[in-house]
């Protein structure tokens, strides 16, 4: 009996290709150098969805390009649910059947999208649900990309437009780096995806060799902010299993010399979780690892959820805590809870999965 016939080569996700990437597959398919430039404006500054969107692409070069290659990895609209506060969850069915949420936030004078790098997250930090699902695997450039340009799509055309990308969704975006850096690239070129640098921000549990990767090519494409949990620690390494391998000293040291611009400052996020990190002493240790850093701290008191076992302070200890960090000349703001009656609010997506 015959072998059956080996199956067809899968075809190339463009929009998983730096625009440099799909300028070099154009040329190699014997197009002018313009024609990859076209080809990356249509697929990440008009966020085209299939090659017949192409108007101005010849016909020719769109059939050669279908024989190899597909636009981009498929994404389709699962859910989409409103906030009363101004927050709307968004969950992706991914090609593969997985799931993963983003969030668009409203707020006076600006429109933000908290976009998710990863499918679960194995940092497993014990105050974020999204850790209890493990790790099920990296999104890829085109499915970080994928969630900024379909929302926009989402967006009326006569409504605010989206002004700011956040990487505070589903997974730690240093433990992909290769993809959310690449993506940064494209979502700050005015070519493409067109936003400023200064309403873009990374946030990360502090993945040390990442930082010092970022640090060494000469610094980010966007704000930094690092989930801090303790100033001490033994806590973090209990709240935070990666303090483990990065504890606060040598991540202090990193962070002191990572290259800032002029008027930007590192933001800390320090959820508050009752009787664990919320006390005065906390605040005041909190205030001498802060010290030396051009830094502000966001306070998030926590959002419960099923099964959590941590609650949420009182609001009375919450703006003791920021009274402390206030009078040590620090500055520091409580972050509102926007999103949680659609699980979307900060530490609760954990997208349904297949």
């Amino acid at each position: 009996m015959p072998d059956p016939s080996p199956s067809a080569p899968a075809k190339i996700r463009l929009k998983d290709l730096s625009p440099q990437e799909i300028s070099d597959l154009a040329e190699s398919l014997g197009e002018k150098p313009f024609r990859g430039r076209q080809i990356a404006s249509w697929l990440f500054r008009r966020g085209c969805q299939d090659f017949g969107e192409m108007t101005d692409v010849s016909k020719s070069s769109r059939q050669s390009l279908a024989r190899l290659c597909t636009v981009g990895p498929l994404m389709a609209l699962a859910k989409d649910e409103a906030d009363p506060g101004g927050a709307r969850r968004l969950l992706w069915r991914l090609s593969d059947g997985l799931m993963v949420e983003s969030v668009l936030l409203a707020e006076p004078g600006h429109l933000t999208l908290c976009v998710s790098s990863q499918v679960g997250c194995r940092m497993g930090c014990l105050f974020c649900r999204t850790g209890t699902l493990g790790l099920r695997r990296n999104l890829s450039q085109g499915e970080i990309l994928g969630q900024i340009m379909q929302a926009r799509r989402l967006l009326p055309e006569d409504g605010p437009s989206l002004t700011n990308v956040v990487f505070m969704g589903m997974g730690e975006p240093l433990d992909n780096a290769d993809n959310v850096l690449r993506s940064l690239s494209v979502i700050t070129s005015p070519d493409y995806l067109a936003l400023a640098s200064r309403h873009v921000t990374l946030s990360t549990v502090g993945v040390i060799p990442q930082i010092e990767r970022i640090m060494a090519s000469g610094g980010l494409r966007g704000g930094l902010t690092i989930s801090l949990g303790s100033a001490d620690d033994s806590v973090r390494s209990h709240l935070m299993p990666c303090n483990r391998a990065w504890p606060l000293g040598e991540l202090k040291k990193v962070l002191a010399a990572f290259p800032l611009p002029r008027g930007r400052r590192l933001t800390f996020a320090y959820v508050l979780l009752e009787g664990v990190n919320d006390g005065l002493d906390q605040a005041r240790e909190l205030s001498r690892f802060l010290s030396g850093l051009r830094a502000k701290i966001n306070l998030i008191p926590f959002n419960a959820w099923p099964g959590a076992p941590f609650r949420r302070p009182s609001a009375r200890a919450v703006e003791a805590f920021r009274d402390i960090l206030v009078e040590k000349r620090h500055t520091a703001q409580i972050r509102d809870t926007k999103g949680a009656s659609v699980n979307a609010a900060c530490g609760l997506l954990v997208a349904s999965q297949a």
